[in-house]
């Protein structure tokens, strides 16, 4: 019997474990900073919300009615503070080979899943067909969006494709374990970038003259939010989200009248063009006067609401299923070559400095929540780059892993 049945009570339940994880990953506890140092605190955010699940401690109403209000009111208002922020003009002053990086790590992630479904479903051709929820190539779609722009765009697969919760665990413990692995091949480079931009013969002066407009915009712009701000970054991802329902409430009909054989294409889906919708208008509002509310922390509330969502997802994981199929993992290890042997590869054609290969790879795979963290491994004053990258990654999160995902269901059928 579950002992939680009321959805105020798990809302609080969530709220108490992201604040107890939050709160012991920043603590000057040694014992804390050890763990944390092994265990990344997004695992914790999934995995501890699975445990009442998987221990049946928590009602499938209250989770599904959590999980509803998340992905269809949080999601939305989520990505449209995320999408605000970014600075197309921005991300061009990087250079060009800033953005030929970052681009080829959202390559790699598209063509690496159908590729290494392929090479895995050569020896075990089970994985491969398209039969319903469970299928494989729907969990990977979800990886997809995670490796390409975040938890965000993972939720918007997972819905657009219909992906069941058992495959979804599986996955989802896939991405969070082959991206921690990467990003701490990242960090190490890091600490060796200076010897081996050195070796490449990379261009390093442009990136000395980031680190001064990071730091001279920093100055200038950044503010203590009041009130009001925090009101209208409401506002804003909260109207936005309203809209985008609309949108999708009259779009969607007008697909399936219209455009019966287009069901294939998600395109008979409401949460498919309410997400489409939601992520086109964030990046329509980042060219106008609204995008300076970032400066007030508009990606962070946005980021608290994502976390939410994440802890939501947690509710409908079953932890044992990770153990279930290692096919899985050698999936995702090979998808994860794929995108850094690719991102490698033309790091060293072009003679790019190792951070924008790092940067441009952990803003897809990791998304906002570490590529600032692989950032200011190189300099604190690059963490903002971090994230205005992966803030583009969130952009076209949704788009490039929904067309990755077609690609998969190709394969698989």
């Amino acid at each position: 019997m579950p002992v939680i049945t009321n959805e105020a009570t798990l809302l609080g339940l969530l709220a108490l474990i992201l604040g107890f994880v939050f709160y012991t990953s920043k603590s000057s506890n040694a014992k804390f900073q050890a763990f944390y140092k092994y265990v990344p605190a997004l695992l914790l955010c999934y995995f501890i919300p699975s445990i009442f699940n998987s221990a049946g401690l928590v009602s499938v109403e209250a989770s599904d009615n959590i999980y509803y209000v998340a992905s269809r009111f949080l999601l939305p208002a989520c990505i449209v503070l995320l999408t605000i922020s970014v600075d197309l003009p921005g991300i061009l002053k990087l250079g060009p080979k800033a953005i030929i990086l970052f681009f080829t790590g959202t390559f790699g992630i598209v063509i690496g899943g159908p590729i290494a479904l392929l090479i895995v479903s050569y020896f075990y051709p089970e994985l491969l067909g398209n039969n319903g929820p469970q299928d494989v190539w729907r969990g990977m779609t979800t990886v997809a969006g995670s490796w390409i722009g975040g938890g965000a765009n993972q939720t918007a697969m997972k819905e657009i494709y219909e992906v069941g919760d058992t495959i979804f665990s599986s996955m989802i413990a896939v991405d969070i374990i082959m991206a921690n692995i990467w990003m701490a091949v990242l960090l190490l480079l890091a600490g060796n970038a200076k010897s081996i931009d050195a070796k490449t013969g990379a261009d390093t002066t442009a990136l000395e003259e980031l680190k001064t407009n990071v730091i001279e915009f920093q100055k200038k712009h950044a503010r203590i939010p009041h009130l009001e701000d925090l009101m209208i970054i409401c506002a804003i991802g909260f109207g936005v989200t309203g809209v985008a329902h609309i949108f999708s409430d009259i779009v969607t009909p007008f697909m399936i009248e219209n455009f019966p054989n287009s069901k294939e294409l998600s395109f008979h889906s409401k949460f498919f063009w309410m997400i489409v919708s939601a992520s086109a208008m964030g990046i329509a509002l980042s060219f106008t006067r609204l995008r300076k509310i970032e400066a007030a922390g508009a990606s962070k509330v946005g980021s608290a609401f994502l976390y939410f969502l994440i802890a939501a997802i947690g509710l409908h994981m079953d932890i044992m299923a990770i153990f279930d199929s290692p096919l899985y993992f050698a999936l995702g290890a090979i998808w994860m070559i794929i995108h850094a042997c690719l991102m490698l590869g033309v790091a060293k054609l072009i003679k790019a400095p190792l951070f924008y290969m790092a940067v441009g790879s952990q803003a897809n795979v990791g998304g906002a929540a570490s590529a600032p963290i692989v950032a200011s491994a190189f300099h604190p004053a690059l963490a903002p780059v971090g994230v205005l990258l992966a803030v583009l990654g969130y952009a076209i999160g949704t788009y490039a892993a929904w067309f990755c995902g077609q690609v998969l269901q190709y394969v698989a059928s």
